[in-house]
């Protein structure tokens, strides 16, 4: 089994931490490589980078659709999967939907942890795209005043709000660049932390497997 990781913006240092994640969990099982977007920005932080790394994202997808089994899409975002969906019959799954909608079986709210406000909105418009807005406790991102504590500590340090006031029972890290993090905060608050690369690459697997991919009555076929 061959899985292929989209990194939708063109950040090379991403993709190779993708790669590593990816990797790692997959043990030797199956392959997977992850390759970063041609002509897109540099990080997606808006909706207009994600039309701008559309073009490349296809791209991808149509000059690997014949070596690779199934495909994952890892921004947190999303951005473009129906697009993705659509034009090819191998499985593809997008991190932000995977994580998500496996946080609502996890427990009975959860709340996504994300990089700077900006992108709580983004991720807000998301998980309501999703039908999961019933089952969000919050969206969160590291407040001001915990700038001069290191990475871990900022996000352990939120995590745990949102534990303790919002009533979370679930962790979603919202970023790719987050990944890593998940065992780390684990460990430290004893509740589920979903890294969303780890949730799409298993789900891309098990669709694999399973012999199952995106349905083309309908909504994802382009000449219906």
């Amino acid at each position: 089994m061959k899985i292929f990781l989209i990194n939708p913006n063109s950040d090379e240092s991403m993709a190779r931490m993708i790669q590593k994640a990816a990797a790692d969990f997959a043990a030797g099982q199956y392959e997977v490589v992850c390759k970063s977007t041609p002509g897109a920005p540099r990080f997606i932080e808006s909706y207009q980078d994600q039309i701008r790394a559309g073009p490349g994202m296809l791209q991808l997808v149509r000059e690997n659709e014949d070596q690779y089994d199934g495909f994952v899409v890892t921004c947190h975002y999303d951005p473009n999967l129906d697009a993705v969906k659509e034009i090819t019959a191998r499985p593809v799954v997008g991190i932000g939907e995977a994580s998500l909608r496996i946080a609502s079986m996890l427990g009975h709210s959860f709340s996504l942890i994300t990089t700077e406000d900006h992108s709580i909105a983004l991720h807000e418009e998301l998980i309501r795209k999703y039908h999961l807005a019933e089952v969000m406790a919050s969206v969160r991102a590291p407040a001001a005043e915990l700038a001069a504590f290191d990475e871990r500590e900022k996000f352990l340090r939120t995590a745990r709000a949102a534990l303790d006031e919002d009533r979370a029972e679930v962790i979603v890290l919202g970023c790719a660049g987050l990944s890593g993090l998940d065992k780390f905060l684990q460990t430290q608050l004893n509740v589920p932390v979903l890294d969303g690369v780890i949730c799409g690459l298993f789900v891309a697997a098990g669709l694999v497997k399973y012999g199952v991919s995106t349905s083309k009555i309908r909504r994802y076929n382009p000449d219906y």
